[in-house]
């Protein structure tokens, strides 16, 4: 969706609208899809949100939450779910036309045009472009994408995939669909992931829009990653850098999220192609949004140590942490707290302490600590001085009217 949607009608781990929100025993409601994954495919036995132990993996349909969202869905979200009941569904108008351009982009060399024009017909509605898939489009298409991987591919070649894609990103992706077997085989996926590092921005854009498509599905990027190495990290790095195009750089960043949640071997790539710097230096520029979604990335490379090196490493890490709390968003402040809070837990080093008191953090926590009411965040607040305040309250800068407050979360009782 082209808005982003109220925080708490965003799954958690993936920052997504939920389709089917379910409740923990931990009280907070995720996508079902990806608090399953988190449970049973990767093995583990934590809230992903308060880090809190589950032993009970129940979970429980939030059908007043689903109502609520159902409410704010745009019609986009009705364009995805396109499905066919018919069993002899009638051609659109643009039929004849449309198997015409086909038929000339198989037989014809110069396919360029013939594909932008069909571009510009299945634009018209969902109708031509079903009629578009049943006529074996996509696989006139795809075929195109696969050329670029010949090594007699020239500049021709190159501009008719760029066309391609241009072409196929209009499509709604469906992970029981023909268009998602098609563009998720392995030669179409190297294909794009190459138009990733060398198209042109148009192509670029439309390519990491098919790859946000095929991340809400299960696809399985090993393949993607094992055959590009880190130059897949460094290609979105670079797509989430874009400062012109902020709908690149948004689908880039959710294709990150996908693909760092499902492996820590995809987060060890990421941070060797430099993704904790790339996203250190862009946070204060960033808009609410945009900044969300880079400290959920930072935040998951921060569960490995490499990523926690790096960030403490880097001159501005700790302090571009500290100012997105308390000043852009909830959401902002609860991850901040929770890197804040794997940083202070497994790598509280004498001068990250010390970085953390002189720069910010430590107040932002001490004004968090204040506030009313119980939540996580404030729960590893109250942890991270557990761990940490005695060591603070030695430096003379340390907050004096935190000092008592230290005789409280200190006491046993």
């Amino acid at each position: 969706m082209d808005d982003f949607p109220p925080y708490h009608f965003r799954c958690p781990i993936s920052m997504e609208l939920m389709k089917d929100p379910v409740t923990i025993s931990t009280g907070v409601t995720y996508e079902r899809n990806n608090i399953e994954k988190w449970f049973f495919s990767y093995k583990k036995k934590t809230c992903p949100a308060t880090m809190q132990s589950v032993e009970n993996f129940d979970m429980i349909p939030n059908h007043t939450l689903k109502r609520l969202i159902v409410a704010w869905q745009t019609k986009e979200d009705a364009k995805k779910a396109i499905c066919s009941t018919s069993s002899t569904p009638r051609p659109s108008n643009k039929h004849d036309e449309i198997q015409a351009l086909l038929n000339t982009i198989v037989s014809s060399p110069f396919k360029v045009n013939p594909i932008k024009k069909l571009r510009s017909i299945i634009e018209i509605d969902d109708e031509t472009q079903n009629d578009f898939i049943r006529s074996n489009g996509v696989e006139v298409l795809v075929q195109i994408l696969e050329q670029i991987l010949l090594e007699s591919s020239d500049f021709t070649t190159f501009r008719a995939c760029e066309e391609a894609l241009c072409t196929l990103h209009q499509l709604p992706i469906l992970e029981e669909g023909k268009t998602f077997k098609l563009l998720s085989k392995q030669e179409s996926t190297r294909s794009m992931a190459i138009m990733l590092q060398r198209g042109s921005t148009e192509a670029r854009l439309h390519t990491i829009t098919i790859f946000k498509k095929m991340a809400k599905t299960q696809y399985d990027w090993s393949f993607v990653i094992q055959d590009q190495g880190t130059d897949f990290f460094k290609s979105l790095l670079e797509l989430v850098s874009d400062e012109i195009c902020s709908k690149a750089s948004s689908c880039a960043l959710e294709v990150l999220i996908e693909i760092l949640t499902a492996s820590k071997k995809n987060r060890l790539r990421a941070i060797e192609a430099g993704a904790v710097c790339v996203l250190i230096e862009l946070l204060p520029d960033s808009n609410r949004s945009k900044c969300e979604k880079m400290l959920q990335v930072i935040k998951l490379l921060c569960e490995c140590a490499e990523g926690r090196q790096a960030l403490v490493e880097h001159g501005m890490g700790i302090v571009s942490i500290s100012k997105q709390m308390l000043h852009v968003s909830n959401a902002a402040t609860k991850i901040g707290v929770k890197i804040i809070w794997l940083i202070c837990n497994f790598h509280p080093t004498e001068r990250v302490l010390e970085e953390m008191l002189i720069c910010g953090p430590v107040k932002k926590l001490l004004a968090l600590l204040h506030m009313d009411g119980r939540s996580s965040t404030k729960d590893k607040v109250v942890k991270i001085f557990k761990m940490h305040g005695n060591s603070w309250k030695r430096y003379p800068c340390f907050p004096c009217n935190l000092k008592d407050y230290l005789g409280f979360v200190n006491d046993p009782r």
